[in-house]
Order: C-alpha cells, then structure tokens, then sequence
C-alpha cells in the first residue's frame, strides 16, 4: 500500500476553496465530478481508488495510455492512489488522512462504509468538523432506499424517459448523463453549504446527494403543470410545453432553433422576416394565445423561414435579440470562438478537457494537475 504523504496546503487566494482538504474516496460520475468542481476551484482533493481502480477507466474506447477518455473527463486536479477500503490497513490509512481533511465524499452501497468502522456518525464522533459527502442512488429511507442505481435507470423512474422524445418515438433517455452531472453539482452545492455553516457553528454536518432525488427535481416545469392542472404531460419532441414559438423550424439551408420568450422578441421575430402583422394577429398576440395556436403559428412560420440561409438568419435574430441558433455538433462547439472566448476547453499538457463553468474574478478555477 502506497502511503500519501501530506503537503502544505494551499496558500490563501489561489482558489476560492484553497486551503480546504477533500477525501475523495467516490467512483463512477455523481461524486467525482462533485470533487473534481471542488479541486477547480482550489481544494486539494486526494482521490482514493480501489484495487483494481475506478471502473470508468476501462469505459472506453477511446483511451489514453490506457485510460478511457470518461475517466480522464472528470478527474484532473485530484492526486489519486489506490487503496484496499476493506483492509484494517486501508481503513487506518483513511483515519490517517482524515485528521487533515474537511470534507470526505463517498458513493459506496449504504452500509458499507459503516461495516469498515467509516460510516458519518462513526467518522463525526471522531471528527466533528468534518463535512461528509454521500451520493447514493436513492437515498437511505424508502422502499427503494440502499439499493444501488445508474444514471439511465433513474431517467426511467424519474420520468425523464417518459418526457424526452417525440409523440411518435416512445420514451427515450436524454442522450447525456444529466441526473449523474445534477447529482454531482447538487453534492459540490451541499458541501460548501456545510463549509459555510461549520464557519458558524464549528461543527460538520452530513450532506445527502441522491440519483433520485436529483433527477425528480428536474422535471420542472412538467411537475409545475401537472400539481396545476392533474394532466400528465406529454411528450413534445423539440418544442416546448409552455412556450412558443420554442421549437426547431427548417431553413433553405440548417435547422434552426427560435426560443422566444417574450412578445418582445416574437415581434422582433416578425420584423426580421418582413411579416409585421403576424405579431399582430390576435391569435400570435401574447404567449398564451401563441401557445394555443401554435399549429397556426407553426405553419406561417415555416414558411417563412424556408427562403432564409439559416446561418445569416440567426446572426440577425441574434443582433435584433431574438434567441436562436443553429443546431450545433460537439465539434461544433468546441471549436466555436464563443466556446474560446468564455475559456472553456483547457490544456494540460497532453490533457484537455472541458473548463469550469463557475466564474469567479479575484479566485478563479485554475488547472494544475491532469487527470492521471
């Protein structure tokens, strides 16, 4: 077993979190990339895998140096070791780097670190001041309580499946790990709450994130509608169900997306395509009433947008302040100047991944170690 020696920690300013030491002894998406936002912004996080490492290192192709591209997304600024939890050896090892630590964050099947003598009562009673971090799929109590859960499963639960997709297409799961992603944010959220609160009180607390209780808190506005009116939503494909005109619409050239949201901008819309009275029709004239009609408004638009180069047409509405784009691929994205501008693709040497989008003036994230 490889002992991890301690080392200074950081110097006041070179991270909102500087100073503040995390155990980061998680796998998998929710709790990495909760400690990976804390390591961002200046925490000194020690990750500490098991034997055989974190499974996503082998969730690939693609790889590097024999690491999966999913591993290495999720994982920079952290100094990682691997550890036997289940070992006397393993667990003094973790009580060891607990004596220096704030925050420890784990996503074990409740229960098991309780069994290893490392469960949040068993830890605070030694460490009072400690914040625990625990991401679990559904929580404690429940009849779903303890059992274990991944990303997709929940978006079935949760509803999410049944919300996403078109009328015709049946359920479908969104096509990113977005419970996983809330959950791990929801968790870095938590714990610096708990920070905050142990300025007050001296004392640490215990900080849940579950999968499900995550991916149940999204289903805004659908759940808003629903405690309203006892309908239960319906899938709409790429409109929405509260707005419009909020939907994808055709060019002579690249599908595009109008997201407008005020009367405002649905006049400002009209303007740019040289139909002034539409905003004027009694049945465009407000949101409610462009949400009733909106098979209405759908065709007039149509076909008005058939006679425009999406890409000049956009840049215009963008001008005019009409939200829009064209659909983008990732590439896309990640090549795009605005993507440049707002620094968010970062180098490490042979590294890069995605920046952290939390901008803070005087203590920025910054970048130190790869992912490794």
């Amino acid at each position: 077993m490889e002992r991890i020696d301690f080392l200074p920690r950081a110097q006041p300013g070179s991270g909102a979190l500087a100073g503040i030491r995390v155990l980061d002894l998680s796998r998998v998406l929710g709790g990495p990339y909760c400690t990976q936002i804390l390591g961002d912004h200046g925490a000194d996080v020690i990750k500490l895998e098991p034997p055989g490492g974190d499974e996503t290192r082998t969730w690939g192709p693609p790889f590097q140096e024999g690491t999966a591209s999913y591993y290495l997304g999720i994982n920079r600024n952290k100094r990682c070791r691997r550890l036997d939890l289940s070992s006397p050896a393993g667990q003094q090892e973790v009580l060891r780097l607990l004596q220096d630590s704030d925050v420890v964050v784990e996503n074990f099947r409740i229960g098991t670190m309780e069994k290893w003598g490392l469960g949040p009562q068993q830890l605070q009673a030694r460490f009072p001041r400690l914040v625990y971090c625990r991401v679990t799929g559904f929580g404690e109590q429940g009849p779903l309580g303890g059992q274990v859960a991944y990303d997709t499963a929940i978006q079935a639960m949760v509803g999410l499946m049944s919300l996403n997709g078109h009328a015709e297409s049946g359920p479908c799961r969104v096509g990113f790990p977005v419970v996983d992603l809330v959950t791990g944010m929801n968790a870095a959220l938590g714990v610096m709450m708990a920070l905050q609160e142990r300025e007050r009180s001296g004392c640490g607390q215990l900080v849940e994130a579950a999968l499900y209780d995550s991916g149940v808190s999204l289903l805004h506005p659908y759940a808003a509608n629903y405690f309203l009116t006892g309908a239960p939503p319906a899938r709409v494909g790429n409109a929405h169900s509260n707005i419009y005109p909020y939907d994808v619409f055709e060019t002579a050239t690249v599908p595009l997306y109008l997201a407008v949201g005020n009367d405002g901008q649905f006049q400002r819309l009209a303007d740019c395509l040289g139909l002034p009275g539409l905003a004027e029709d009694a049945r465009f004239a407000s949101n409610e009433a462009r949400s009733r009609h909106r098979q209405a408004l759908r065709a007039a638009l149509t076909q008005a947008l058939a006679g425009h180069r999406g890409e000049d047409l956009a840049q215009a509405l963008g001008r005019a302040g009409v939200p829009c784009s064209p659909i983008l691929s990732v590439p896309d994205v990640l090549s795009h100047p605005q993507t440049a501008a707002r620094g968010m693709v970062v180098n490490i040497g042979t590294y890069t991944g995605l920046a952290s989008p939390i901008k803070l003036d005087r203590t920025p994230a910054s970048y130190r170690l790869p992912a490794r």
